[in-house]
């Protein structure tokens, strides 16, 4: 059994509190770079000369790259064999994220539900933890904008829709999501399980790195297929028209029941957020 103190949890979530804020990953970068040398429309190359530069500059400057740093959302793999002392996981956790946005000066965007209240330190945050084989806890952040989130949905087609059926609905959903997600955007897709189980495989498909096809052979041309069919909507980045509307369209599946077909669209900003901490 290794052990693992709280304390090391709460370094590592607030350090990636932190960066994620303000480092853009490579991938993102590269499909906003791929996504200019593509673009057509010379307000869609404005906007994505000015987000390559607003990534530059915040991660020169440690700046954040978007005033809206978002809701933490903590994926956790907790090896089986790996015992943690010193504090609770959970609390551990939040207060990862309540130094890192405090120390940054990170917007706290979490409230009361009904009262609007804030809660002052962007927490408690999202965790989902999954229990896995060996002795190590892998840490995913991802901090994911209201603006994005807001656009996403979850459906409960019927059996007889099927593959046909689901590219519709995931094409529907961007277009009628239009310029309110901040494209250019990355689109999460989970199909099957149940009604919450689809909408969490739609949130893990975005910590994929784009430009990484599902290695499912029939799943990465359904990404193909989704990702050419949006970029011929026209949103555009900033919904200013143009041909990149997304960037990468990943998706997720596991079995459903007979009777039921649940599918789930997650969309993310170009803001695309993720750090991985390994202890």
């Amino acid at each position: 059994m290794r052990e693992i103190t709280a304390g090391e949890i709460t370094r590592a979530v607030k350090e990636m509190a932190m960066s994620a804020a303000y480092h853009l990953g490579e991938d993102v970068v590269n499909a906003l770079e791929k996504g200019l040398e593509m673009e057509t429309s010379p307000a869609g190359q404005d906007v994505l000369k000015q987000l390559l530069e607003n990534a530059q500059i915040a991660d020169e400057g440690k700046f954040p790259m978007c005033q809206d740093t978002g809701f933490a959302v903590i994926f956790v793999e907790l090896g089986q064999d790996v015992h943690v002392t010193g504090g609770d996981l959970n609390e551990a956790i939040n207060e990862g994220v309540r130094q890192g946005y405090e120390e940054a000066y990170l917007r706290k965007s979490v409230c009361h539900p009904f009262t609007r209240k804030n809660t002052g330190d962007n927490t408690p945050a999202i965790i989902h933890v999954k229990v896995v084989p060996g002795d190590r806890l892998k840490l995913t952040l991802a901090g994911k904008g209201g603006g994005s989130e807001n656009m996403s949905r979850v459906m409960m087609l019927k059996p007889s829709d099927g593959k046909d059926g689901i590219i519709e609905y995931v094409v529907q959903r961007v277009k009628e999501s239009g310029p309110n997600p901040c494209p250019p955007i990355v689109v999460g897709v989970g199909i099957g399980g149940t009604f919450e189980r689809a909408a969490l495989l739609a949130k893990e498909a975005l910590l994929r790195h784009i430009g990484e096809p599902n290695p499912d052979a029939e799943l990465a041309e359904m990404e193909r297929t989704i990702l050419e069919r949006v970029n011929k909507l026209g949103i555009g980045p900033a919904g200013l028209g143009g041909r990149t509307t997304a960037l990468g369209v990943h998706v997720e599946m596991q079995p459903c029941h007979i009777a039921s077909l649940p599918v789930a669209v997650n969309i993310n900003c170009h803001a695309h957020r993720h750090k991985e901490f390994i202890i």
